[in-house]
């Protein structure tokens, strides 16, 4: 025990030097940018966050400095520890992949914040190119026809349950990914990801959704990317 605790204080009462913490936070910053665009270029449309973008690039680099910071001091530690204990970090439910991409974003951190860079970038580019690879491949995907419906509604109709017995008939699935008020408040939007169901009239599903929504704007898209 007393030789594990000298060994402790020996690592840790290191200073950071200026060109290690350049390095740190500088491959850091690159590797978040790298997480980012692949998260852009994997990341379907309908569910892409642009903030959640941003974050990804900033994360690594302020991971990289905590454990800079951290590895120096242990008073540091300790002072730390408790600044970080009064922080929350939560989130609005999401794709579960927002969560994957978190973690990437941690690992890519703490590897520049220990000092690990050539491990740090390998494992970024392996993750990425594997994670691009599986993207346009279409790897574990169901084989069903998805498209975007929104549905423009009055203000005075309660959207909660007005369309749920038309999509169970029409269509296999489907998913609420987002809702918006149009004109001034006075209308709303709902954006539904739909698995269409086999051999289905689309004009007749239209039609019954019409006659819900008072003849307001319907649209059935074939891609995701017509959300807006």
């Amino acid at each position: 025990m007393n030789s594990l605790f000298n060994e402790v204080l020996a690592n840790t009462s290191e200073e950071i030097t200026p060109l290690s913490a350049v390095i740190a936070m500088a491959l850091s910053l690159l590797l978040g940018g790298i997480i980012a665009f692949t998260y852009r270029k994997t990341q379907d449309e309908a569910v892409y966050q642009r903030s959640l973008a941003i974050t990804l690039v900033m994360l690594p680099i302020i991971l990289s400095v905590i454990i800079l910071f951290i590895g120096s001091n242990i008073a540091r530690a300790f002072s730390l520890a408790g600044t970080l204990s009064i922080i929350r970090f939560r989130s609005a439910p999401g794709d579960a992949k927002d969560i994957g991409f978190i973690f990437f974003d941690i690992a890519a951190g703490l590897a520049c914040g220990v000092g690990m860079y050539a491990y740090g970038v390998l494992f970024v580019v392996i993750l990425c190119l594997a994670l691009i690879i599986l993207e346009k491949a279409n790897m574990f995907q169901v084989r069903t026809l998805q498209k975007t419906l929104k549905i423009t509604i009055p203000e005075n109709l309660n959207y909660s349950g007005a369309f749920e017995d038309i999509l169970d008939t029409y269509t296999k699935s489907y998913t609420l990914t987002k809702i918006k008020t149009t004109d001034l408040g006075s209308l709303f939007e709902l954006v539904y990801r739909v698995s269409m169901a086999d051999g289905i009239d689309e004009q007749q599903f239209l039609n019954e959704l019409r006659t819900r929504n008072g003849n307001l704007t319907i649209m059935l898209c074939e891609s995701p990317k017509a959300v807006k």
